[in-house]
């Protein structure tokens, strides 16, 4: 039953984001604009390197390995990240690997990771708005909506700082420091020990992933009920989460597979490094159809995830608050009433 409700829930979270295929095209620019800068300046720095340099032929033909050792030698800042592991698929399992050690960024990558997240803090209001609502509400309404919940999830997002400090600062630490080591002092055998990390990230992104469930179906409640605290809305969305746990961990699971799918595609399609002209072109648009993609996962999440509190606990449609509507001029007012 569960299952089933699961399937319907990300079936209606599908044909949601499909229907409203300017929410897709809004996130994706805002991608495009918050990445767009750090791609000039690193374009900026690979050219001022490379010239018209024998290196410089040798990068757009192939991967120069030696030039690469010796640019990164002296680079700093956002030039410290273009390394091999930047080349097609390989920057996907990068990252992810980044993520599960902490690994410290450069300043200016932090900085521009905080603007994409106020950035999806801003829209996420208008998203899920829409979403639940399953009906056009124009420009105006949503961003009306976006300015709604801004504030509201600016509140959420200092407990999300909270969480997930204690998450990368404390736990992370003790996790693979502490606990690892003591767990492997005696281990002779390299295997056991990669298990024994295994088992430690598997821990880590698990909770991680609770609390990822429960702040999403907080903004949800905060949105679908029009609520004003979010510390009621995080109580609210655990309290759902508690009393649906099987169709919840269910979606979650079903959508960590689609996510899966998007990696596993972008991995067999994305092609290596070398090449000009229609080359480099396709490069770029198999990189930007995997960001779509991606993007369009996380927004099926929401989706889904508000279709499925819609069918528990109100119904498909459902939201609290009135859908704002551009007013109308005094001369429109004027000639709608009656003489």
């Amino acid at each position: 039953m569960s299952t089933a409700g699961s399937l319907a829930a990300l079936r209606e979270g599908i044909r949601r984001v499909n229907r409203a295929p300017a929410v897709l095209a809004g996130v994706w620019a805002l991608t495009v604009v918050i990445s767009l800068p750090m791609a000039v300046a690193m374009r900026e720095q690979l050219s001022a390197s490379l010239g018209s340099s024998l290196a410089g032929e040798r990068a757009a033909s192939g991967v120069d390995y030696e030039w690469m050792q010796e640019f990164a030698s002296g680079a700093s800042g956002l030039a410290s990240t273009f390394k091999p592991a930047v080349i097609g698929s390989a920057a996907v399992l990068d990252n992810l690997s980044a993520f599960l050690d902490n690994a410290r960024q450069p300043m200016v990558v932090a900085a521009i990771a905080g603007l994409f997240f106020a950035g999806w803090t801003f829209l996420a209001g208008g998203i899920l708005d829409r979403y639940a609502r399953d009906r056009r509400t124009g420009a105006h309404g949503f961003f009306a909506a976006c300015g709604v919940f801004f504030f509201r999830f600016l509140r959420l997002a200092v407990a999300m700082a909270i969480v997930y400090g204690w998450f990368f600062q404390v736990l992370h630490p003790w996790l693979f420091g502490r606990v690892f080591t003591q767990l492997t002092r005696e281990m002779t055998v390299e295997r056991t020990a990669f298990f024994v990390r295994i088992v430690l990230y598997a821990l880590f992104t698990g909770g991680l992933a609770a609390c990822s469930v429960i702040f999403d179906y907080a903004k949800i409640r905060a949105v679908v009920e029009d609520r004003r605290s979010m510390t009621g809305a995080a109580v609210a969305g655990i309290r759902f989460i508690r009393g649906n746990m099987a169709p919840v961990a269910a979606l979650y699971a079903i959508d960590a597979l689609l996510f899966a799918l998007v990696l596993t595609l972008y991995g067999l399609a994305a092609p290596g490094a070398g090449g000009s002209g229609w080359r480099s072109w396709l490069v770029f648009s198999l990189g930007q159809g995997y960001v779509v993609a991606r993007l369009w996962v996380k927004l099926v999440f929401w989706a889904s995830g508000t279709s499925l509190f819609q069918s528990r606990l109100a119904h498909a449609g459902y939201v609290a608050s009135p859908a704002a509507v551009w007013p109308d001029s005094p001369m429109a007012e004027a000639i709608g009433r009656p003489s």
